[in-house]
């Protein structure tokens, strides 16, 4: 019997994307939420979804990602989250949500992405902070809300990662002024909104005698469809836990 995947935001760009790549994937759509209309596949809220669904797959908004964790984890329903601007208070309910049910959460569903964000961590362990000025610069279409992307963030997590530091204490953003000189050790980040970029990912290391720069360009938002439905039909039958997108990669063994 066929995945029934629920998508979350279905009535968006993004949703709609997700609506073909169920069907391209063999899987059955269980139904979404989404903006009032005529879409029969809409269900009236996130319980209703829940429980139609044996995973839901969210691309909506961080103010959702609560009240979406309490109602996945009421219902037993697997979560493929791909939601980014989460605060520290909307991950703990994702993490609660993973202690009941199974939960991917990743900042990027392209195996692109994942592929450079674990070349990150063996960059930042291998680069020492003292010599290696790390910065990452991002661009996104002028219609997103949340900066640094989620993408970003997790480079940024990366690098601390492999540095064996947290990013909130080493992370620098939205220089403006009379900044003094660059921290040691510091993660810069950079953001740039214009056009319809779909997203545009630079890690840079610094040093004085050296640069090395990690580039990643996506030029369609399925890639990003495509691997949230991959990562919901692996998700099917996990036990609970949180995962990330290298775990559905096999990246993890």
């Amino acid at each position: 019997m066929s995945t029934r995947i629920g998508i979350a935001g279905i009535t968006g760009r993004m949703g709609r994307l997700l609506a073909e790549e169920v069907a391209a994937a063999g899987a059955t759509l269980a139904g979404g939420i989404g903006r009032t209309g005529a879409d029969p596949a809409l269900l009236p809220d996130i319980a209703a979804l829940a429980r139609a669904a044996e995973v839901v797959i969210d691309f909506t908004h961080a103010s959702a990602a609560q009240p979406h964790a309490r109602a996945l984890a009421e219902a037993g329903t697997a979560w493929v989250l791909g939601t980014s601007g989460l605060s520290a208070e909307d991950e703990v309910a994702v993490e609660a949500a993973a202690r009941r049910v199974p939960v991917v959460y990743a900042p990027n569903f392209s195996p692109g992405v994942n592929l450079v964000l674990a070349l990150a961590e063996r960059m930042g362990a291998a680069l020492p902070a003292q010599d290696y000025d790390a910065e990452i610069v991002e661009m996104h279409h002028r219609q997103k809300v949340d900066a640094p992307s989620g993408t970003a963030i997790g480079m940024g997590r990366a690098v601390a990662a492999g540095r064996g530091v947290s990013l909130p204490d080493v992370m620098q953003s939205g220089r403006d002024g009379h900044t003094g000189p660059r921290a040691t050790g510091a993660i810069g980040f950079a953001a740039l909104r214009g056009g319809q970029v779909v997203g545009e990912h630079t890690l840079i290391f610094a040093s004085a005698s050296e640069h090395i720069s990690l580039t990643h360009r996506a030029f369609d938002r399925r890639v990003f469809a495509t691997g949230a439905v991959r990562a919901a039909l692996w998700l099917k039958d996990r036990p609970a836990g949180l995962y990330g997108m290298a775990d559905v990669l096999g990246m993890t063994r």
